[in-house]
């Protein structure tokens, strides 16, 4: 189970570096602009937003790498607090943004969460 639960976590972490690069490098391209379903104005006037917020999937990403990197009970607490961290953006995305946030980030980081405590 602790090989599921790692290939899970390696999975939530490259789709935060995904999210990354859409918000930090590709926001106002047509690949960008394309994922979120915004304009090219929008896009423009909220470039440096999703910068920043792009910088915080990058976070989650190097979390949870962290977390499959140190192995062990160290990384089992590691990754269990960034897949929470990534399943409480999920709910808040959830609720603010679009409710496609908490079935693309929030039910990974449950799974996650799961497959890390049963393993």
């Amino acid at each position: 189970m602790s090989t599921l639960a790692n290939i899970v976590v390696a999975i939530i972490a490259l789709m935060h570096v995904w999210f990354l690069i859409l918000e930090m490098l590709l926001w106002d391209k047509p690949a960008g602009r394309r994922a979120f379903g915004t304009s090219a104005e929008y896009a423009a006037q909220t470039k440096v937003l999703a910068g920043n917020q792009g910088l915080y999937n990058g976070f989650l990403a190097a979390g949870l790498g962290w977390g499959l990197i140190l192995g062990g009970a160290e990384g089992m607490h590691v990754k269990l607090f960034f897949l929470a961290c990534v399943l409480v953006a999920g709910v808040y995305g959830g609720l603010t943004a679009t409710r496609k946030v908490l079935w693309i980030q929030g039910l990974p980081a449950a799974i996650g969460i799961v497959l890390v405590l049963a393993g």
